[in-house]
């Protein structure tokens, strides 16, 4: 399975580990513009894309906001959600055909116990993902408009089939601010 690949270069887990993994692991595929969580659930499930591209979105004020995009070997998940085990207003949505690698958080957990090389491995995407967000953070703090879509568009290639009402809402600009900074940068 090739999630293995990608798990191995974070932590190599021996062999009883993987299989313990295998069988806790299931591989779905999601539509274009397809609900993976919707907003008002509670996340219980930890995803991979495997290829593709999603997204986490919340709405204020009748405005909808995406908060993260996740491509090829991003971990999706609704922290907040999965670790209080409380509902949170945030969604995921499939941005394209995605396909995606779904580990049930409880079964996971359940592993820890006896495979620890698979609680190193999650704490280290877990840690990996907690910088990301801090990143994401200190971006809005640190960048213009302009060096936060310039990132974005070295982070993978597949930002061009992004609606701009998305690429917008994650830069925190309105359309007309993303069309001047596209120009721009041309």
């Amino acid at each position: 399975m090739d999630i293995f690949k990608t798990f191995d270069a974070i932590y190599s887990t021996g062999p009883e580990a993987k299989k313990a993994m295998g069988a806790i692991i299931q591989e779905r595929e999601f539509s274009k513009n397809e609900l993976v969580q919707k907003p008002g659930s509670t996340c219980r499930t930890l995803y991979f894309v495997k290829s593709g591209a999603a997204r986490i979105f919340y709405f204020k004020d009748g405005n909808d906001i995406t908060e993260h995009f996740a491509f090829a070997n991003d971990l999706i998940v609704r922290a907040e959600s999965l670790f209080t085990g409380a509902p949170t207003r945030k969604g995921i949505e499939s941005l394209e055909k995605t396909h995606m690698i779904a580990i049930d958080a409880a079964l996971l957990i359940q592993l820890y116990d006896t495979h620890p090389d698979i609680e190193r491995l999650f704490r280290l995407i877990i840690e990996k993902e907690f910088v990301n967000a801090i990143k994401r953070i200190e971006s809005f703090q640190l960048m213009s408009a302009t060096e936060r879509y310039v990132e974005l568009l070295h982070t993978t290639d597949i930002v061009q089939k992004i609606p701009l009402k998305n690429i917008a809402s994650y830069l925190g600009i309105t359309q007309v601010s993303l069309s001047r900074i596209r120009a721009e940068i041309r």
